[in-house]
């Protein structure tokens, strides 16, 4: 499978970059969206796209053909306000998902937020990212595409354990950008994931258990 990952630059999308290219079972693109963004991603053997979240969704189609699946870890980061949360982690994500349609492309998994379906359970600080991540989601479970949304919790930079814990509706937790990477990794030729969400935090179950079998 050729994996498009959109957001290649962030701190789970890196991570996943890394995993996938280790693994060697699947190929791995990265889409960058500067320049200087691609040297380090070509020494570690990557090959890189360039793009913009904030191009026409004709130009995101194109940058996309060729690829099997799309994973979508990208957001406008908690410098910018809310006009970049609107544009890229709402109009951003929903474009990426034209575009794979465009481009033929079924299978699509998305890192949203823990609890963005429960409007009940938002953090005041950070509404305008959960109203963003909550109506991408929406739109992502509306199109035909094979989708997997993935809510984690808390992110942490501690190693990965490997295990996990994921269901529809879980209690607040925290789990390791690692684990996220592992977590879609397991996931991308899973059936049993297709068209489903879940809350994701650190757990007991080995993450091949729950993605993986």
């Amino acid at each position: 499978m050729n994996v498009l990952v959109i957001g290649a630059n962030g701190q789970v999308g890196s991570r996943l970059v890394r995993l996938l290219k280790s693994e060697g079972v699947h190929e791995v693109r990265a889409m960058v969206r500067k320049h200087e963004q691609e040297e380090e991603l070509h020494q570690a053997g990557v090959e890189t796209v360039f793009a913009n979240l904030e191009d026409r969704v004709e130009t995101l189609a194109e940058a996309m053909r060729g690829s099997d699946a799309i994973v979508f870890t990208a957001g406008s980061g908690g410098s910018t306000g809310a006009d970049k949360t609107l544009l890229i982690d709402l109009d951003g994500a929903v474009k990426t998902m034209e575009a794979a349609s465009l481009a033929g492309i079924k299978r699509y998994v998305m890192v949203s937020a823990m609890q963005a379906h429960n409007r009940e359970n938002w953090a005041d600080a950070i509404k305008p990212y959960y109203a963003a991540k909550h109506y991408a989601d929406r739109m992502l479970e509306s199109t035909g595409l094979d989708y997997t949304i993935l809510r984690p919790g808390g992110l942490t930079n501690d190693p990965g354990t490997g295990r996990v814990e994921a269901q529809e509706n879980l209690e607040r937790g925290s789990i390791s950008r690692e684990d996220v990477a592992a977590a879609i990794s397991a996931a991308l030729e899973n059936r049993i994931t297709y068209r489903r969400a879940y809350d994701l935090v650190a757990g007991d179950t080995p993450v091949s258990e729950v993605f993986g079998g």
